[in-house]
């Protein structure tokens, strides 16, 4: 996104601007809000936080291998859950080995669920343009080991019962 036009606002424009800061407390808000409703849970720790220019971007990293076999489930839930809160689907990539889907939010902030090797599962949400602030790491726990100063992470490493069914 461009970053033409200056911050962005909360609630459509209505309300106080947002910096960057508030851009990280709602992407976590809406990284938080999809893993919960996967079930069963599933393990992640956070993945690198980035800002620049005028935007924002904070990652949640599964730890929890999710089979072939089960990918589409997974991306389902997600897809599910962001249409019942207003998202609007940008993309769809049917890949069985690496799906991923795209959306938005109602305030501009970019989501995406994507899968790399090994079936790490990658959520990301990237605001729109907002003020320019300081911006710290995420306060919300990972529900597995923090990995803190372990780059880049490893590659799934937990096994579920549902989740892994099928995985080597």
């Amino acid at each position: 996104m461009g970053c033409a036009g200056g911050g962005a606002s909360l609630n459509g424009g209505k309300g106080r601007s947002m910096d960057m800061q508030a851009a990280a407390d709602r992407a976590d808000e809406i990284l938080g809000a999809a893993l919960d409703e996967i079930k069963p849970a599933v393990q992640w720790a956070h993945g690198p936080t980035s800002h620049s220019g005028c935007d924002v971007s904070r990652m949640r990293v599964v730890m929890t291998i999710v089979s072939p076999d089960r990918r589409g489930s997974f991306l389902g839930i997600v897809d599910r859950h962001w249409r019942d809160s207003g998202y609007r689907i940008k993309a769809v990539n049917k890949d069985r080995e690496f799906p991923a889907i795209y959306a938005q939010t109602e305030d501009g902030f970019g989501v995406s669920l994507s899968f790399g090797g090994e079936g790490q599962a990658f959520f990301e949400a990237d605001s729109p343009c907002v003020d320019k602030s300081d911006v710290a790491e995420s306060t919300t726990p990972p529900n597995g080991p923090a990995y803190e100063g372990v780059y880049p992470l490893p590659r799934p490493n937990v096994r579920s019962p549902f989740w892994s069914a099928g995985a080597p």
